[in-house]
């Protein structure tokens, strides 16, 4: 059997074919247009889909299912994107309704840090793990939280938005009205955002990051600052679920040992249980394709 992954993103949309060994036999990714209304991007993504079945020489009845991660907030009950704030003009938008009337399919909706801790449950760094939580730190801040062998979703499918945990007030305003969140801090939008205004000149997460590297004297403190937040999250993501692992993914995850030997410090001083003091901060192993798996992982896993 097979399942189609689809990963919508604020920029892009990756959609995929892939097998139930969690191989990808086929992918595209395509623009997302903001400058459409919601249902025409869609039905880009559904002919795309159809486009990727036929030249993979698939058939409708070996494909389960279609598995769609997006930014939240949602109702995944209810299969609608209900408000998410890097896509603008999708308010209220019955997706899977257009999604399934297309191809006569079940669909299954999942906010995409769900989507991709369900990827590195089932094949990534988290396979021997009954309890963990999977942290992306990329344009935004999402979590997926696994707990006794359960992605645990929440009432309408936004369980994990950590990105809005408030950690630090003195960083100014975040875009949902809090003070001080973290993903307004430590993002890689928010690194964006604070290095530009640290160095004076306009520049890149990626940037940002090289300066860090070579050791400039307003962005170090800064960046390293970051670090010290990211293990206060993973610290209070520890004392409030006790999980045995901690993955962390996301283009901001990419800086590696600095990063994470800054995180594993943090909790080894400052996680409540001196068990917790030990849990594990490991790399995600399938950043590059974790979300159209871990789309097509959910209806693997119905």
């Amino acid at each position: 059997m097979y399942a189609i992954g689809v990963d919508i993103g604020g920029t892009k949309v990756a959609i995929a074919v892939v097998d139930e060994t969690g191989k990808v036999l086929i992918e595209e990714v395509i623009p997302t247009d903001k400058t459409v209304d919601p249902p025409v991007m869609i039905e880009r993504i559904n002919k795309t889909a159809e486009e990727l079945m036929n030249k993979s020489g698939i058939e409708k009845k070996v494909v389960k299912g279609i598995g769609i991660g997006s930014p939240g907030p949602l109702d995944s009950k209810n299969g609608i994107i209900t408000y998410p704030p890097n896509l603008e003009n999708w308010r209220n938008v019955p997706i899977v309704e257009q999604v399934k009337s297309y191809f006569n399919l079940p669909v299954t909706l999942e906010n995409d840090a769900n989507a991709a801790a369900m990827a590195e449950k089932w094949l990534g760094a988290a396979k021997e793990n009954e309890d963990f939580a999977y942290i992306t730190i990329s344009t935004g801040i999402g979590a997926g939280f696994f707990a006794e062998g359960k992605l645990l979703g929440g009432s309408r499918g936004n369980a994990g938005d950590i990105g809005h945990t408030v950690i630090d007030p003195s960083y100014g305003q975040c875009p949902c009205g809090q003070y001080g969140c973290l993903e307004y801090i430590a993002s890689g939008t928010g690194i964006a955002r604070r290095g530009s205004e640290l160095a004076g000149e306009e520049l890149a997460t990626q940037q940002v990051f090289e300066r860090y590297h070579n050791g400039d004297n307003k962005i170090k403190p800064y960046i390293e600052d970051v670090f010290r937040i990211i293990g206060v999250a993973c610290v209070s993501v520890i004392n409030t679920l006790d999980p045995e692992k901690i993955v962390i993914g996301g283009g901001v995850s990419k800086v590696g040992a600095p990063l994470f030997n800054a995180v594993k410090d943090y909790v080894r001083q400052y996680a409540l249980n001196p068990d917790g003091r030990k849990t594990e901060i490991v790399q995600a192993q399938l950043d590059q394709n974790a979300g159209v798996i871990g789309a097509a992982a959910l209806c693997f896993n119905e």
